[in-house]
């Protein structure tokens, strides 16, 4: 691991794996280190990944303020990064609540932006619902052995800490096209991959910009928005209508994944995002 000292003296810690063009990751969660995106399929072997610890997770420092975990304020850890690497414009990656993260970096450094990729990405920061035709979704997969206990877990209001793990278990092939090994290997190394601090500190005291639509309207910069087929948090249809927002977005919908791509089919995950990056 690398690190730096962004803006207010927080150490964080990033991993650089791969060859090739590189790519800025920035992980979601909220409050997960980043060790979840693993090597992103494989497209380390096209892209030089520079892989982020967020304030307070993996291996960065815990700041002083616990205002700083804000969705918001993260944005100024990725542009403090952005000054450390010596770029002086990036290709910017972000899943799920680090999607929010990017979104409000665009809104605000898009001059530093050369590419932006979003996966499976939060619609909190710009007050876009996230389960949009949710239902279809899970009515499609009916068939699966696991349906019916993975959707009364996701369902279940959790009495105690034990009680919400379990719970968080069941449901978790509702987040992936494939409950398979590799599946089940990611969903059980996330518990310990989660720093609760940052977790509740991520939208604490947020509130969406209400211009924030409009500004994204204006990007010029190249941005992808790719989403699984199967994903229920945010579903195709809701990032569909993130899509709208922008003026010339590239919408990819693959087939037979969820909420992590990457996982569920490895080649087409890393050959969608290297098309993107290089078309």
């Amino acid at each position: 691991m690398e690190s730096f000292r962004s803006w207010d003296g927080t150490e964080l810690a990033y991993r650089v794996v791969g060859s090739g063009p590189p790519l800025v990751c920035i992980p979601g969660g909220p409050g997960q280190a980043v060790e979840y995106l693993g090597e992103l399929g494989g497209l380390s072997g096209r892209r030089t990944l520079i892989l982020l610890d967020n304030r307070g997770t993996g291996a960065s420092a815990v700041p002083a303020d616990p205002a700083t975990y804000r969705v918001d304020r993260l944005v100024d850890d990725v542009e403090a990064l952005r000054q450390h690497l010596g770029f002086e414009r990036m290709d910017l990656f972000g899943h799920s609540a680090s999607g929010g993260i990017c979104l409000l970096y665009a809104a605000r450094h898009a001059v530093r932006l050369a590419h932006l990729v979003l996966v499976a990405p939060s619609l909190r920061v710009v007050g876009l619902p996230s389960d949009l035709a949710v239902d279809s979704v899970l009515s499609r997969r009916a068939h699966e052995p696991w349906h019916a206990t993975a959707v009364a877990a996701l369902h279940a209001v959790p009495a105690t800490p034990e009680e919400q793990q379990r719970y968080r278990w069941e449901a978790a092939p509702l987040l992936y096209g494939r409950w398979g090994a590799a599946a089940q290997a990611q969903a059980a190394a996330e518990p310990a991959q989660f720093a609760p601090a940052a977790t509740d500190g991520f939208y604490a005291g947020f509130a969406p910009d209400p211009a924030l639509p409009a500004r994204l309207g204006e990007l010029t910069v190249p941005t992808l928005l790719l989403a699984g087929e199967h994903d229920i948090w945010p579903t195709a249809a809701a990032v569909r209508r993130l899509a709208v927002l922008f003026g010339a977005a590239e919408l990819v919908v693959q087939p037979d994944s969820g909420h992590f791509p990457w996982v569920d089919d490895p080649a087409v995950f890393a050959a969608s995002v290297e098309a993107f990056l290089t078309g």
